[in-house]
């Protein structure tokens, strides 16, 4: 019998309907499994056992009267410690945020889960400010690869992708500035989208500007679309929100790929080293999407790496988030966040209207790329996860983040949507993944595509190993 952790909101969704299992069966064995696995990956910052299990039961009791709130109702969700959350301390982190005060609102997307009946299991790590792409910080340790400890869970939603990846409910929601939802994902063997800028509402604004989206992280393609149709309503606090989607994202998965043009890029044009076991991996993806009816063709997007860009802009942004702290206060932060700071507080406004110039030409190239093809498809990241606790990997002569993530942060910058699908292991049994990007608002053909992959049996990893509370 399949365990209650082991399902998806939507498999969930039809139990609660079909009078199989309840909503506060599932909130019990997904708190377990928090529970469980907290000792190994460090994934909560905070868990509210009370507080689910009274969700859970007031849940359970519209499931009864046969009223669910909404698409989610029952379905347990975790948040990134990025997003406001109400009853919860919002620490991004550090520990230059103070934990006392009312904290009495939502997120917007927050409050969209809430609206539809989500049952919250608590708040998920997160580097200091979401600043790079591995999750440790001061206030909260270094978070885990749930398929293997030593190495990190990426980030900077590495928590949320280790709690959907070890069975702790299955919908999180992350953050992704430059690739913090698909880095971990990859990393950790679960679909995760970041959709078109816009699609999700966000409240507060980001610091870091319009690179900053909300997406949804979960164990397939179905499950994410789900989650999009919930958190994708406007919200008035959201000066650059979207107007809400004409229909479903759920009704429009089963279009296939069949006659969508895809471009496939396996290294940028040269420009990424790919380690060999990632290609292969996504090789094999790109050969199932051909399978299923695409034409499929190699073919590069017209830029040079924008890398110094992406630089000004995210470095200014940690800036600015900082800008107010003493120096008291400073002292307690991530050093390389302190580094970039530093760095960013030099930039001058023409500094930053330059890598304005360079983003708005980016994405004029890949509009221009996307008459052509229906869809990119890369690897999401050039290599699977390294060692926990550091920023880039050992020996690899990276000095920030960017340097090994070339795939993702590109697409920030043009505000494209992004998925990353699991597409297999690499020879140390680590996950894979996917990336498949679209032009702005065609969020829709990602999910499209990755749903093919997921119903052809491509988009799949073996699970992490059951990890017992106090041992790794």
């Amino acid at each position: 019998m399949t365990e209650l952790t082991e399902l998806t909101a939507l498999q969930l969704v039809d139990g609660y309907r079909k009078g199989e299992f309840s909503p506060v069966d599932v909130a019990r064995a997904a708190l377990l499994r928090a529970e469980e696995i907290q000792p190994s990956v460090n994934a909560f910052v905070r868990l509210d056992g009370d507080g689910a299990i009274e969700q859970a039961r007031e849940s359970a009791e519209r499931w009864r009267r046969g009223e669910p709130a909404g698409l989610v109702d029952g379905v347990p969700v975790t948040v990134k410690d990025i997003l406001l959350m109400r009853g919860a301390p919002t620490l991004k982190g550090s520990n230059t945020v103070r934990a006392d005060g009312s904290w009495d609102e939502d997120a917007p997307s927050v409050a969209r889960l809430r609206e539809h009946g989500a049952v919250f299991l608590g708040k998920t790590t997160t580097p200091e400010f979401g600043w790079k792409g591995v999750t440790d910080s001061p206030q909260s340790g270094v978070t885990r690869n749930p398929y293997d400890v030593s190495r990190t869970s990426g980030g900077s939603s590495g928590g949320s992708a280790a709690a959907v990846a070890m069975g702790a409910g299955p919908l999180s929601l992350g953050t992704d500035g430059g690739g913090s939802v698909r880095i971990p994902a990859s990393f950790c063997g679960i679909f995760a989208l970041k959709p078109t800028y816009g699609r999700v509402p966000l409240y507060p604004a980001s610091a870091f500007g319009t690179l900053a989206h909300v997406g949804p992280m979960t164990r397939d393609a179905a499950d994410a679309a789900l989650m999009l149709d919930v958190i994708s309503g406007a919200d008035a606090r959201d000066w650059s929100g979207l107007a809400p989607p004409d229909g479903s994202f759920t009704d429009t998965l089963d279009g296939g790929v069949r006659g969508l043009r895809i471009a496939y890029s396996p290294s940028l044009g040269g420009q990424v080293p790919v380690r060999p076991g990632v290609a292969a991996a996504v090789r094999r993806g790109v050969e199932g999407l051909a399978s299923l009816g695409a034409y499929v063709e190699e073919s590069d997007p017209d830029f040079t790496e924008p890398v110094e860009a992406f630089h000004t802009l995210w470095f200014s942004g940690a800036a600015r988030v900082t800008q107010n702290l003493g120096p008291h206060q400073r002292e307690l932060l991530d050093p390389g966040l302190r580094e970039i700071c530093g760095i960013g507080a030099r930039y001058s406004a023409l500094d930053y209207l330059a890598a304005v110039d360079v983003r708005m030409d980016l994405g004029r190239r890949m509009g221009r790329f996307h008459e052509t093809y229906d869809l990119l498809v890369t690897p999401t990241l050039p290599i699977t996860a390294f060692e926990a606790g550091v920023e880039v990997p050992k020996g690899s002569g990276h000095r920030r983040w960017t340097g090994w993530t070339p795939f993702t942060y590109p697409f920030n910058m043009t505000q494209q949507p992004a998925a990353t699908v699991p597409v297999g292991m690499d020879g140390d049994g680590l996950p894979v993944g996917l990336q498949i990007v679209a032009a702005r608002h065609r969020d829709d053909l990602v999910l499209r595509a990755a749903q093919a992959l997921y119903e052809a049996g491509v988009a799949q990893v073996a699970p992490p190993p059951k990890r017992s509370a106090g041992g790794r």
